[in-house]
Parts: C-alpha cells; structure tokens; sequence
C-alpha cells in the first residue's frame, strides 16, 4: 500500500511537470509569434537607441537569456554586431531622418567597449549630415559617456547627472576565512606579483603592486572616457578633471552651467528640438520613432552578396573551462577548439574575426583552444577583435592571430598564472564536527581530496607545475607576437594592460572595434566584396533546451536572493571552479546604466 502511494505521487509529479513545461513552451510560443509581425519603417521616422533590449557582445545560444522568470518578463537581446549594422544602415536609410538617443528602457550595453564601440559607430553616422539628439531624466555615468556623442544632449529640469570618475574595487574573504578555519594554498610564481586574483585569499587589503596596477588602469580608462567627453563637449580636459572632482555637475543646472548639456527640458519639449532639426511630423503631430530593436529586426540577416565568400566571427565569451559541457556561460575548450576547426574547414570562409571577452580560466583548455588557432592561420588569416577583458588565459588565445585589435577600454594582458587550493579541513572539524579519513596506496593518492591538508612535496609539484605553464605562456606570446622573450618578460608577470597601452607595448597591433578587425581580416584574405556570418551554435535536443531553462531559473534565483553581493558570488565561484592551473583575472569594471 506504503509503495502504491509513494508510486501514484511520483507519478502525478511528472504528470503536473509534464504540464508546467507545456504551460511554458505554448506561452514561450505565443509569444514569437505575438512578436514575429513584420516591422514597417515610416518616411521620416527617427531611430530611437532606447535601452529596450540589452546590447551584448555576442549572441547568446541561450533561448532563455532575455526571460526573467522570477518576474515573467521579457527583455531583447541584440548582437554588437547587429546594433553596428544597424547604425551604419540607418545612415544610408532615406526614411531615417535622425538617432534619438533615450535610454529609459531595462537593457543597457554589457561593457564600456560596447559603449566605445557604439558611440564611433555615431560619430561615424554624424558625417551623413542626419542629426543625433540625446534626453534623459537621468544620466548614469555611462549613460552620458554614449549621450555625449550627440549634437545636442538635454535633460529633465529636476533630474540629475552621474559624473565623479572610475573606481575599481575588490572584496577580500581573508578575515572570513580565518574565522572559519579555512585555509587556502596559493602557488603563484615569485614574478606573478600583479596576479591578483588570489589575493583576496591571503590578504586583507590589495598589494603594493596591485594597487599600482589597478591604479593605472583606472587612470588610463578614465582618461580616455572623460578625454571623448571633453573633446565632444568642447571642455577643457583639465577644467573637467577640476568639475568632477568637485561634483560640479550632479545638479541639472551646474550641468547646464558647465557645458554637459544644452538645454533643461521636459520630454514633450523634445518636439520643439526635432522640429528645429528638420524632423517631419505626421498629421496629427507627431514624430515617427522606430525602437531600436525593432530596427535591427527588420535588417533581417546579412544575406545581400549570398554567393559572396564569407568572413566568420566566431566569439570567446566567458571563463575558459575543460571539456564540453556548460550553461552556456563560459568557454568550452573542447567546444571552441570544434568551432575553429569547423570554420577553419570550411572553404567559403576566407577569413575569421575571433572576437574575445573573457577573464580567462583554464590553462589545459586555453592551450586546446591555442593549437586551434595555430592550425586555422595556417590555412587563412585569423584576426582577433577584444572586447572588455581579454585577459591572462584570453590573452593566450589571441596571441596566435595574424593582428590583435583591442578597443581603448579593453582589459588585456595579465600574462601570468597561479594555483589555488582551499583546504576546509579544520574548518569542518572545529565549527561543524565533521572528519575525514581515508586509506591510499600512495603517499598523494589522496591529493586534492576533501580532508588532505598538501605536503612540502606536494606544494613542490605545483609550484614546478605553475613554473613550467607560466614558462610556456611567455614563450608562445613571444613567438605569437614577434617579440623577443625578454620583453614579454619585462612586460608580462600577470600585469593587466588597458586596451591603448596595450598597443603601445606591442600585446596589440592597433586599437580598433569590431568593424576594424573585420576590415583587417578582409585585407589580409584580400576580399574586395564579402558578407559576414557569425558563427553561433543554439542548443540541440529537448535535453539540452531543458537544461538551459533549468540553468537560467536557478541563476535568476541566486541573482535576486544574493542582490549586491551577486558579483562578488560569480568571481568567487569563477576563481574556484578551475581544477589544476589556472589563467584567470580577477580585474573587474562594474558600470550602470
């Protein structure tokens, strides 16, 4: 009787499952289709970057991405590469009259590069001779870095200005780790010492060369942040270093005062402004708007020149991990390494733009991924384009390519390596109660086990192990980037470089977008007319689908139970999901928008 019960329950568990999946997959339906109607492009419509959707550096292969469903919301994801497209079609489009820059929805751009990148793809729809007007009722500092491109920015009257500088912070766990008992083994080569990732494990506060480091780094992003705004609002930069520093221009009206914005204003006075620039109102008033979103959708794909040889991009997005299976958030090497060797295969692609953003991870999947790239530019030219970090295993990656182009943002560099082992053995013991035993043939037969503390020789052997890949890493960045070894030496030692420094040290050979890298490759492949794919695999099976569901449930959930602390959570859990040595940066740039 006990098993027909606990039978008949199990079973109406899956039957109700069974519905609730149903339930979502017909909703998820209706909704594409609810979405899939065809978008009109008025005569004179202004194309409006609305933050409706978020612009991401790559596609994401997760058919969940854009679904909250904690909240049962929705929010678009575009490409970068499709939002640069867009912009450039707008400014040969007859019906577009202009770019209304009104960033009020709930998307944003995911990074300062994609910013960087967006705003020369303004600068560049500005010679068109259409206008680029920006409202906000409030500006986040990124926010108004984007907005100042345009020929006019304005604000609410009673709204206000983000504008106070970067800051780069980091959270250390030391203090926690001593309360608990818990120990955490480094193994970092003596000239690591701006490997900071594991810091936060041995110190309290950052080191004397880390500060150093990510005091330079905050400076040089700063100066070319602040130099474009200066430079688009005609300040003088040393007069806006002396506003912001006084928070000059929070209020709307210091803002007005100072030069950040033209005009205070409510929204609907925005006509007045479109009506001055020429902008053609319809019969009863009012100016045609296309969102954004709507505006890449009607592009459709690029399919002009079908027969036309191709040039790939193929992206790097997230940690570097062993194997093949993931969410979907990080790099798979083996998966990678399969793409490469799929592009590099096919004959209609000419040329590849492999397009990073990663922190790096894994050193054996870096290496997998390396051997990839070293056969692919045997065969046809390979460019890397890096976005906001391309960074300590990313950087090893890239350096086989034909040409690096890293953007003035990028985080780059961090040549270095390290181990990191915690050993919660006390800390299981004293707190908890919990002990360990075990029996082995061996003296480490038990070696990274949950209760080994590691031995002198046991501490031996990673150390040589760090040695030898941080050995080979300098190695194959001398050999990758025709540097003699001793300058990749000077220049390494897990140092992260921003994007403009980069190029001058030689880790970069140009400073450059997405746009540039596939200009570059087209030069280099010799390709006067072209199209270009981007080369993203979606999930396969109903398994796979399911997975994805389950992992972007799970993730929301953690996101809003953790709030504030929920990047902090995602580094820690980065830093420790690697087994064995690791090429990792720790070297993070928050932004809002």
């Amino acid at each position: 009787m006990k098993f027909s019960k606990i039978f008949l329950a199990a079973l109406l568990a899956v039957v109700a499952a069974g519905f609730v999946k149903a339930f979502i997959w017909i909703s998820i339906f209706v909704g594409l289709a609810g979405s899939a109607d065809t978008v009109t492009v008025e005569k004179n419509s202004i194309l409006t970057i609305d933050y409706a959707d978020i612009i991401a550096d790559a596609p994401s292969t997760d058919p969940f991405a854009g679904i909250d469903f904690m909240n049962m919301t929705s929010v678009g994801r575009i490409s970068l590469y499709d939002a640069l497209r867009a912009i450039d079609a707008a400014a040969e489009d007859d019906r577009i009259d202009g770019i209304y820059i009104r960033m009020n929805g709930s998307g944003g751009a995911e990074g300062w590069t994609i910013l960087e990148e967006l705003r020369e793809a303004l600068k560049g729809f500005s010679e068109s001779g259409k206008f680029i007007v920006a409202y906000n009722d409030v500006y986040s500092q990124a926010g108004y870095y984007l907005a100042s491109v345009a020929d006019g920015v304005y604000l609410h009257p009673e709204g206000a200005l983000s504008w106070q500088g970067m800051a780069f912070s980091t959270m250390f766990y030391k203090g926690l780790m001593d309360k608990l008992g818990v120990k955490a083994e480094i193994f970092r080569p003596t000239v690591c010492r701006y490997k900071s990732a594991v810091e936060p494990y041995f110190l309290d506060r950052m080191s004397d060369a880390n500060r150093r480091q990510m005091q330079e780094l905050a400076d040089a992003m700063w100066r070319q942040i602040s130099g474009d705004v200066a430079e688009s609002r005609g300040i003088d930069p040393e007069k806006l270093q002396s506003l912001t520093d006084g928070l000059a221009l929070c209020d709307p009206d210091d803002a007005l005062k100072n030069g950040f914005v033209d005009a205070l204003l409510y929204e609907d006075e925005m006509n007045d402004v479109f009506d001055e620039l020429g902008a053609v109102a319809d019969d009863e008033g009012e100016y045609r708007q296309v969102s954004f979103g709507d505006y890449v959708a009607q592009l459709g794909p690029d399919i002009a020149n079908l027969s036309a040889d191709r040039i790939a991009i193929v992206y790097a997005q997230g940690g570097i991990v062993d194997g093949g299976a993931d969410n979907g958030e990080n790099i798979c090497g083996d998966v990678l390494a399969a793409k490469l060797r799929e592009v590099r295969k096919n004959d209609d692609i000419k040329a590849v733009v492999l397009r990073v953003n990663s922190p790096g991870g894994s050193a054996l999947a870096s290496d997998v991924i390396w051997r990839e790239m070293m056969l692919l530019r045997e065969v046809k030219p390979v460019v890397v384009s890096m976005g906001q970090y391309a960074a300590s295993g990313g950087y090893y990656i890239s350096a086989p390519a034909d040409a690096i182009l890293a953007d003035r943002l990028t985080l780059t560099g961090s040549i270095g390596v390290f181990g990191l082992m915690i050993d919660p053995v006390n800390a299981l013991r004293d707190k908890v109660g919990i002990t360990v035993d075990v029996v082995k043939t061996n003296r480490s037969a038990d070696m990274g086990q949950l209760g080994h503390s590691l031995t002198a020789e046991e501490r031996a052997f990673m150390m040589r192990s760090v040695d030898k890949i941080y050995g080979r890493f300098t190695s194959l960045v001398s050999e990758g980037r025709n540097l003699p070894l001793e300058r990749v030496l000077d220049i390494a030692e897990g140092r992260v470089w921003a994007g403009t420094t980069a190029r001058e040290i030689g880790l970069a050979d140009a400073n450059g977008g997405l746009k540039a890298a596939i200009a570059v490759a087209a030069d280099k492949a010799g390709l006067e007319s072209y199209r270009v794919t981007e080369e993203v695999d979606a999930p396969t099976g109903f398994a796979a689908v399911l997975a994805g569901l389950n992992a972007s449930v799970r993730e929301r959930a953690v996101r809003s139970e953790l709030g504030l602390f929920y990047d902090d959570y995602r580094r820690v859990r980065e830093a420790m999901s690697h087994s064995g040595v690791t090429m990792y940066t720790d070297v993070r740039v928050e932004m809002n928008h």
